[in-house]
């Protein structure tokens, strides 16, 4: 190559060879066994030039490698860098990388429960961990240079998500931020926020993923591709699979056994036998048939997403019991001696509790579940087989779709709707982008396979449209919280405070979206400043006299509208009067003319026996026309009120389904009546006929000097035209009055309530608000309120820990059936107590308009957990615990942990004079004990 080149060209190629030798970036590649892709060296380079980049790529795709280059030049400039994540396994296996690459001296981790070598110049945490500092004005900060921001699309968390908006806005100027995002569709808009709140910020977005991605369609024993490439056809584009297009069709189509209408002739016993045999092939396999299709066709190792935590461990049983086995003797062996080794600290009596022998005869076999409510050491242990080749079928609720670094060849979908809390919902193409993103493992597969399982009634347009779809736009959940404003007060006071938060994205947001809206406003104020041009008259004010006319036509409206009521009343009242057996005149309509009621019709809730309808119906009453017909009629058939002309006896042979009986009653109906004549409805009188306010204006009218223009109608065209337009410019600024400075107003609303409380004192925060400050967390005031009123004073340790349970806990199902279980005594009294001051703190909020439907404010503290947590604090054994708490071991583990954190908030945060300082430390060592104190983070 360099052969071909000119001497000038040879020596500029030697001369940038030469300059690339001497970035950082340099010998950071060379600590990569594979090339940079060119999005990972455009993101390292504008990190190397001092710039905040934002990296938006696929999962699975190496953003993490832009990351890891922050690391390497905080180290390299004597600087430190946070690396932060949304999870605490994320925080865990990101330590465990660094650690492998840096060494143990050079990478701390802070998450809620661990604590390690938290000077190193690296440090891997939660990121709560870093927003708590930032507002406690920690030393740490000292000396910051980076902050990795991993997986900040979490930001759209509805919980959590305000924590990255918080850290975003409070981190010096000095420090750059690294912010790795899934592929989001408005990575273009965030950037441009981070672009405003910390400067010069490069936004690279990456849609190629290192590895392709083969959608399917499993149905019966056959996988079928979703897409079909027609080369030359469509411009290229994919298109659905004809195939599973047939199967939808067939499946869709009823059976045809019987008569052929198309032929005129039965169907004969061949055709039958052809379509049982194609309705045949149209089944969902079962989950052990699955695994077992996706060995034979060489797609293993596979995760398949089922959204339900019971249905991953029925998963596994039902390949248990199947005898399904992955592993050979070896694998088998190598898998039991790392689940001993990861789990010889963990007692023989607790592991029998948590279902060790089952759970390692799945890990033996190559099978396991991953899911929320395992014990975490259970989760990275299986983790860990996984990426070894150990575990080959992983059933997995979506929470392993959150960035934990577990690749597969395959991943396969059961269903495409989950529950999301409230509903069963179909999953959103940005949650199925994010769970076939794990499909392909970069350097070992050369494709991803993505297999959806056929289900009754699929429609493959649909699928194919979620796989097509990259929509996945990043939504701020951004709300201001008790805790967040007495921080920013305490450091930057009500006005700067107020400021800052109209810098979150989610006023960003809000105001962009206003745009548009501003931009239709100020051509509507164009558009009415040429028609009051227009509607100028030389006779006088004609925007005067086009108000006169406005209110005489709407008086004049209102009347006609009562008056249409008042007819209404009454006609429905007239119909009320009927009886079976009168003879009436229906007025209009398709059956106007001579009629028999035979059922009035009354609204439900009538005593008179007749069938009911609903009251805003009004009477409906059931007819026989002369014309021999049966009818119900609505009161749009009866204008006018309606009377009785005569009476007839309807016979009890009657039968209103009977040609026969309807013919003779009819007969007999006009035979008596036909000869009647309804008596004509008089007309009432006009109200406007002698309403005072419309001879007023009337009045005013005639006598106004534009009334005998001889343009009048052409000036009165435009000025509707203008009022049209300002009613339509009035109702645009209401709504950018409501979108504009949203947070600001709640932030003034939440300052408003911490005033009366006494948290605040204009721009000074009191004791009590110093103490608030120290407590994070939803339900931050009233734990605060709970210590101001001394409610835990006086209690014992696992009293404090059943108390403290009820300000972290949240079941995952609201059973508002059955009480929970409480622990008697002083800490019964205690727990009744914080309901009682929740309950005030709930109407203070509603006075204040702080809103808890919008994420803002306190929900009800939820006892659910306090049982467990007093009896585990209390010295109880595990399998006691959970007996009586009926809950997953892991979810007891997450909450027991969640309650040390919040333990050491009310430690921390309580009057040293008090005792409840030193009974939460007492609490937090009751706690933290066997399997919650156990972590594999050493």
């Amino acid at each position: 190559m360099t052969e071909d080149m000119s001497p000038a060209e040879r020596y500029a190629a030697a001369k940038l060879r030469a300059a690339e030798q001497a970035t950082a970036l340099a010998p950071f590649r060379e600590m990569y066994d594979f090339g940079l892709d060119p999005f990972q060296v455009e993101a390292c380079q504008a990190l190397e030039a001092g710039k905040g980049v934002l990296v938006a790529a696929p999962t699975g795709s190496g953003k993490t490698i832009v990351g890891e280059f922050a690391v390497h030049l905080a180290l390299e400039q004597g600087r430190k860098c946070f690396y932060t994540t949304p999870i605490k396994a994320l925080s865990n296996q990101k330590y465990q990388d660094l650690v492998k690459r840096y060494g143990a001296g050079k990478v701390g981790l802070l998450t809620g429960d661990n604590s390690v070598n938290s000077e190193a110049p690296v440090v891997v945490m939660t990121t709560e961990v870093l927003r708590n500092m930032l507002y406690a004005g920690s030393q740490s900060l000292v000396g910051l240079g980076y902050v990795v921001m991993d997986e900040v699309h979490y930001l759209s968390d509805r919980f959590r998500g305000a924590v990255w908006e918080e850290v975003i806005i409070h981190l010096p100027e000095s420090v750059t931020l690294v912010s790795l995002s899934a592929t989001v569709s408005n990575a273009e808009e965030f950037g441009d926020w981070l672009d405003t709140v910390r400067g010069d910020t490069e936004v690279i977005v990456s849609e190629h993923r290192p590895v392709p991605l083969w959608q399917h369609v499993l149905a019966g024993r056959r996988i079928y591709d979703l897409f079909e490439e027609r080369d030359g056809q469509n411009g290229g584009r994919r298109e659905v699979n004809p195939d599973l297009e047939r199967l939808a069709r067939m499946e869709n189509s009823r059976p045809t056994f019987g008569r052929d209408k198309r032929r005129g002739r039965t169907m004969r016993e061949a055709d039958r036998e052809r379509e049982r045999r194609q309705r045949s092939r149209i089944w969902t396999p079962s989950r052990p048939e699955v695994i077992d299709r996706l060995d034979n066709e060489g797609l293993l190792p596979a995760i398949t997403f089922i959204f339900s935590r019971a249905g991953c461990e029925a998963a596994v049983q039902q390949c248990l019991y199947s005898g399904l086995r992955l592993n050979d003797q070896e694998g088998r062996e190598q898998v039991r001696r790392t689940v001993e080794a990861r789990t010889a600290g963990i007692a023989d009596d607790d592991l029998h509790v948590l279902g060790y022998f089952e759970w390692l005869e799945g890990l033996e076999r190559g099978i396991a579940a991953h899911h929320a409510g395992m014990l975490p050491t259970f989760k990275e242990v299986v983790e860990e087989l996984f990426v070894k080749g150990l575990v080959k079928a992983v059933f997995a609720t979506e929470t392993l779709a959150l960035g934990i670094n577990m690749p597969a060849r395959s991943v396969v979908l059961e269903k495409l709707v989950k529950w999301n809390g409230e509903q069963h919902a179909d999953i959103t193409p940005g949650e199925y982008t994010q769970l076939t993103g794990r499909a392909g493992r970069r350097g070992i597969d050369i494709e991803g396979h993505a297999v959806v399982l056929w289900q009754r009634g699929m429609d493959p347009g649909a699928v194919a449209g979620l796989a097509g779809t990259r929509t996945y736009p990043l939504r701020s959940s951004f709300k201001p919280s008790y805790n967040m404003a007495v921080n920013l007060v305490s450091q930057f006071g009500h006005h700067r405070s107020r400021e800052l938060l109209e810098m979150s994205f989610a006023q960003f947001q809000a105001d962009k979206s206003v745009v548009g809206i501003s931009r239709q406003v100020q051509k509507n104020e164009e558009g009415l400043a040429g028609y009051r041009g227009s509607m100028t008259c030389h006779l006088g004010d004609f925007a005067e006299y086009s108000r006169l006319r406005r209110e005489l036509k709407d008086r004049e409206t209102e009347l006609a509208r009562q008056g249409a009521a008042q007819r209404r009343v009454a006609a429905a009242a007239a119909l009320e009067k009927l009886k079976p057996g009168d003879v009436i005149h229906v007025p209009t309509g398709k059956f106007a003319g001579l009629a028999l009621v035979l059922d009035p019709g009354m609204p439900s809730g009538r005593t008179n026996g007749h069938r009911g309808f609903d009251a805003q119906d009004g009477p409906r009453p059931l007819v026989l026309t002369a014309e021999r017909q049966v009818k119900r009629l609505a009161s749009i058939d009866f204008p006018v009120p309606v009377e009785a002309l005569d009476r007839m006896r309807i016979p009890k042979s009657f039968n209103a389904r009977s040609p026969q009986s309807r013919r003779d009653l009819a007969s007999a109906l006009r035979t008596k009546a036909g000869h009647l004549v309804p008596s004509r409805h008089r007309k009432p009188r006009s109200a406007a006929a002698d309403d005072r306010e419309i001879t007023r204006l009337r009045t005013a009218l005639r006598a106004h000097p534009c009334h005998g223009c001889d343009e009048r109608e052409d000036h009165a065209r435009w000025a509707e035209r203008y009022h049209r337009l300002l009613r339509d410019t009035r109702q645009l600024e209401r709504r950018i009055e409501g979108r504009t400075n949203t947070i600001a107003r709640t932030f003034d609303r939440i300052c408003a309530l911490l005033t009366e409380l006494d948290y605040l004192e204009g721009d000074t925060v009191t004791d009590e608000g110093r103490r608030l400050a120290r407590l994070y967390g939803e339900l931050d005031l009233l734990a605060s309120e709970c210590l101001r009123e001394g409610v835990w004073e006086g209690l014992g340790p696992a009293e404090l820990a059943a108390c403290a349970s009820a300000l972290v806990y949240e079941a995952r199902q609201a059973d508002d059936a059955v009480a929970p279980k409480l622990p008697a005594g002083r800490a019964r009294e205690a727990l009744g107590e914080m309901v009682r001051i929740w309950g005030r703190l709930d109407a203070l909020e509603e006075t204040h308009r702080i809103n808890q439907a919008e994420g803002v404010g306190q929900r009800e503290p939820d006892l659910g957990f306090a049982w467990a947590a007093y009896r585990w604090a209390s010295g109880f054994g595990l399998d006691e615990v959970l007996r009586d708490a009926e809950m997953p071991a892991g979810d007891f583990v997450r909450w027991c942990k969640q309650l040390i954190d919040i333990l050491g908030q009310i430690a921390a945060a309580a009057p040293p004079e008090g005792t409840v300082a030193r009974t939460a430390r007492r609490a937090m060592d009751g706690v933290l004990r066997g399997v919650v104190a156990y972590s594999s983070v050493g």
